[in-house]
């Protein structure tokens, strides 16, 4: 039993000077810094689908929802496309989705998308 003690103990003191000690770590928090050149933020284009398949852009109603090529939308997100890349600013679309649409509509919005040129692209759902 006293062997098993002094392994134990001797166990013990060894590991004891295996420890690592934790030093410091160096950090800095973010603060207010100033800038030297403005900041550009991206207007975010909001395309709606809804259960019945219509299409909205930034709220206002675009083509019918039989339309599958959606000529307005294409022309307009064209436009868009065209004023981002003047403004060297990336054109970023969010689809926002009601959950009982149909599948289809949100690939044809892709496909205008696609035919726009937009690539930088997000998906949500409705929370109504």
């Amino acid at each position: 039993m006293i062997d098993v003690v002094f392994v134990i103990m001797l166990f013990f003191m060894v590991m004891a000077g295996a420890v690592k000690v934790e030093n410091e770590l160096n950090t800095t928090l973010p603060g207010s810094t100033e800038s030297s050149s403005a900041t550009d933020f991206v207007d975010e284009i909001i395309i709606t689908i809804s259960e019945a398949g219509e299409v909205a852009l930034n709220d206002e109603p675009f083509d019918s929802p039989e339309s599958r090529e959606m000529p307005r939308l294409r022309d307009t997100l064209l436009r868009l496309k065209q004023n981002a890349d003047n403004a060297k600013t990336p054109a970023v679309v969010t689809i926002v989705s009601d959950p009982n649409a149909k599948y289809s509509r949100t690939v044809d919005v892709l496909d205008v998308l696609s035919l726009a040129k937009i690539e930088t692209v997000t998906f949500s759902v409705s929370d109504e």
